[in-house]
């Protein structure tokens, strides 16, 4: 495998995340999808490969990673799931097992999450249980999944009555990351990962979040996108360095996320995407915070701006009140309270502890009117 370089645009990027009882590479670089043969033989002995994906996916990149792996003479299957969260399911899990005992799967075959969100979390979760753990690398190919969900080991599948209901912390052995593969992206998921890109500008480094109301159009986004990713990766790597398991710092990551699954669950995830509801619920919650003087004055404005810039919602759709119900399912709420999820400014995230019997109060009377 090539050796890591300098940091810049168009040389490989190598992020170490260092946990207590794991270590993993990010590698981030342009057309590195046509490098994951080599990667992958440097950093592990196994010959079988199995390779999780959607058709979508596989339409795009499939014969590519194929090809590519079988250059170097792994044993390389495919498991081609339906594109859509309802793909994380049990019912989805059931399959996949029965695929892997078809293959003959073992503790020293290797998975490989190639997708986006939806692959990522159900090829994890699959590789915490199957034989009670297997190893497994992520391959993302959306943005939200290159620059948080691939990341930080969290893996888990969808129950009817709430997301991520069942899941658990198991972190890859390695992520490669090809900005390339997002060109084929629809325009509107393009964005609706941008939206967690803003996030980490707003929770952490404010030059990130100026940087993005620069670009003007996808062309200058694309010509930046190393830099975006490496720096939300590494945001993301040192917090989940600190806080693994996602007990104190690592609710920052969750900024507008309350009431962005508020939104689409109320919407039985058909109306607006993850990203979308999370626009939504991180302009609100600096909208309120604003008006509690928990959030300096300006700042819901300015992520307005970037909302707007990026084809991205910013007004909630729904009465604040008819919210509150299914925030109060979420799997976030302690018996003590619920933590929110605020900023002081620009690049400063904090978390504040909410009872829930002042959780209307904390909303306000009325969000339709923000």
């Amino acid at each position: 495998m090539r050796q890591q370089k300098e940091k810049g645009v168009g040389i490989m990027q190598k992020i170490q995340l260092n946990l207590s009882q794991h270590q993993y590479s990010i590698f981030i670089e342009t057309g590195l999808i046509n490098n994951t043969a080599d990667i992958v033989s440097d950093l592990f002995n196994t010959k079988k490969i199995i390779v999780i994906t959607d058709e979508n996916v596989y339409r795009f990149y499939g014969e590519t990673i194929k090809t590519n792996l079988s250059s170097k003479d792994f044993d390389v299957n495919f498991i081609i799931l339906e594109p859509g969260e309802e793909t994380k399911s049990i019912a989805s899990l059931q399959y996949i097992y029965n695929k892997l005992l078809d293959f003959s799967v073992n503790r020293d075959s290797l998975l490989v999450a190639l997708g986006g969100g939806v692959v990522g979390d159900i090829t994890g979760f699959v590789a915490a249980t199957f034989l009670r753990g297997i190893r497994y690398i992520q391959i993302p190919t959306s943005v939200i999944a290159q620059v948080d969900s691939s990341i930080g080991g969290k893996v888990a599948v969808n129950l009817e009555r709430g997301k991520n209901l069942i899941g658990n912390f198991y972190h890859p052995h390695a992520v490669i990351i090809d900005p390339q593969v997002l060109l084929t992206l629809d325009d509107r998921f393009f964005y609706d990962g941008m939206a967690e890109v803003i996030k980490y500008g707003l929770i952490k480094d404010s030059k990130l979040f100026n940087n993005l109301l620069k670009y003007k159009n996808k062309s200058e986004i694309m010509a930046n996108m190393e830099y975006i990713i490496y720096t939300c990766c590494n945001i993301k790597k040192e917090i989940v360095e600190k806080d693994e398991k996602d007990t104190g710092l690592r609710m920052l990551l969750n900024f507008g996320h309350t009431l962005g699954h508020g939104i689409e669950a109320y919407y039985d995830y058909k109306t607006y995407t993850h990203g979308e509801g999370v626009a939504m619920g991180m302009y609100s919650i600096s909208k309120i915070g604003e008006k509690l003087g928990l959030t300096k004055d300006g700042c819901s404005e300015k992520i307005k701006e970037a909302l707007v810039q990026y084809h991205l919602p910013y007004k909630l759709p729904v009465h604040i009140n008819d919210l509150l119900n299914i925030i109060n399912k979420d799997k976030k709420v302690m018996d003590t309270g619920l933590n929110f999820i605020l900023i002081k400014d620009l690049g400063e995230g904090y978390i504040k502890k909410v009872k829930l019997t002042d959780v209307a109060k904390f909303l306000g009377e009325d969000e339709n009117k923000i």
